[in-house]
């Protein structure tokens, strides 16, 4: 099992858990990335925990969203409501976003289904999040759950798969590359 860990930071303050245990938590499982999101904090606020992760932990680092702020991280993560925001092709978007961030930085995009893993495999991605897995208390608006199913979707991916949603350690896959994992860190 390869760790991506998710660091979101309304998570963090619900459970009291500060930033700097998040990240001894997910070096002690041996995560390859961590991806940081903050849905509810400015820019500002933002790029001060990238900068604070990045002197802790020498793995890849992902930003969610915050793709203004791609020269503190590895890469950035963004979701199909987010590509919208970008252009109303999602395509499109996909090529904006690349042209922004580069092509030495990592891109992982949201998907839900077989059609958007579909649509996925012609874009310029390092990865896609599949899911939800199963329903989790760290996101709120999950519009589908592909429990057992997930595993057969990400086989149709020309990309690496991480599984996201509610996903635990001892979850078994055959066509997914990485386990995000957040509250189940902790």
């Amino acid at each position: 099992m390869r760790l991506y860990a998710l660091c979101d930071q309304d998570m963090l303050d619900k459970k009291g858990v500060s930033l700097q245990t998040f990240l001894e938590k997910a070096k002690a499982h041996k995560a390859e990335i961590i991806q940081y999101r903050a849905k509810n904090a400015d820019i500002a606020f933002i790029k001060k925990q990238l900068i604070n992760i990045r002197k802790e932990y020498d793995g890849f680092l992902i930003v969610n969203d915050a793709y203004e702020l791609i020269e503190f991280c590895d890469g950035v993560h963004v979701g199909q409501e987010d590509l919208r925001e970008i252009d109303e092709d999602v395509y499109k978007a996909v090529t904006i976003l690349r042209s922004v961030i580069g092509s030495d930085k990592i891109l992982g995009i949201s998907i839900h289904n077989e059609e958007e893993v579909l649509q996925a495999n012609s874009m310029d991605l390092n990865y896609i999040g599949l899911g939800a897995y199963r329903d989790t208390s760290t996101k709120k608006d999950i519009s589908t759950v592909l429990g057992k199913e997930l595993d057969a979707i990400a086989k149709l991916s020309d990309h690496y798969v991480a599984a996201i949603g509610g996903v635990r350690f001892d979850d078994k896959f055959e066509n997914v590359t990485y386990h995000v994992i957040g509250s189940g860190l902790l």
